[in-house]
């Protein structure tokens, strides 16, 4: 018997993969359960792992991996995720993992830091497809350590889904200006475009909308350890 908490946070976590194909950050988790801190959500995930509902992949970042979701009575709202319905009992089906290994193009490198021009390659990177959903995809190398606290290092492969439209508080790939190009939270701020990092030593970016374009946004992490 799960808590409510620990039921919206499994609800949430298992949406945001049907939905993206990457689990959610510890900061997303915190603004949609309503938490005060992260330690919070530290614990549910506990707590999840315990009861064996979720299990932590290894050696890719803020992955997580919904085992089986819980009996979900009619009345029980997920967190705020987008949708603010009843969920249905009837769960949608969630995705099996594969065992393919695809490529896709590694389009060079891209800031998580201060923007630095986006360049096309024409290289390609081995993808298992388990880490991608539908639609095409691309990759780019993380440079800088700007979005640190959402578990993207220095080095990582940010795989892309392309789409030019985004949600509040997507992580994006942003073209600013037609030149440059950054990974950045993506948020509106009243007529303003607004790209947070996450780390705490960088600013949030600002816009005219006129000036931000959305490439893609993030759909799974690739680290190498050397």
């Amino acid at each position: 018997m799960l808590t409510r908490k620990q039921h919206e946070l499994i609800c949430f976590i298992n949406d945001r993969l049907a939905d993206t194909g990457v689990s959610p950050s510890f900061e997303e988790m915190k603004e949609a359960l309503d938490l005060k801190s992260k330690s919070g959500v530290h614990r549910l995930i506990s707590a999840l792992e315990e009861r064996q509902f979720i299990r932590r992949l290894p050696n890719r970042a803020r992955a997580l991996e919904v085992l089986r979701m819980p009996d979900r009575p009619e009345n029980v709202q997920t967190a705020k995720a987008g949708a603010s319905a009843t969920v249905p009992a009837n769960l949608r089906a969630m995705p099996q993992p594969a065992n393919d290994v695809i490529e896709i193009p590694l389009h060079g490198r891209i800031a998580a830091g201060v923007p630095i021009e986006a360049f096309e390659g024409h290289s390609m990177l081995s993808v298992p497809a388990a880490l991608l959903g539908g639609g095409e995809h691309y990759a780019l190398e993380v440079a800088g350590d700007s979005m640190v606290d959402a578990g993207i290092l220095d080095g990582d492969y940010a795989l892309i889904r392309r789409t030019e439209v985004a949600r509040d508080g997507e992580i994006v790939v942003a073209l600013i200006e037609e030149s440059e190009a950054t990974l950045k939270y993506f948020r509106r701020e009243g007529a303003m475009i607004r790209l947070d990092p996450a780390n705490r030593a960088y600013d949030p970016q600002r816009y005219d909308p006129r000036q931000v374009r959305v490439q893609g946004k993030l759909a799974g992490l690739l680290r190498r350890y050397d």
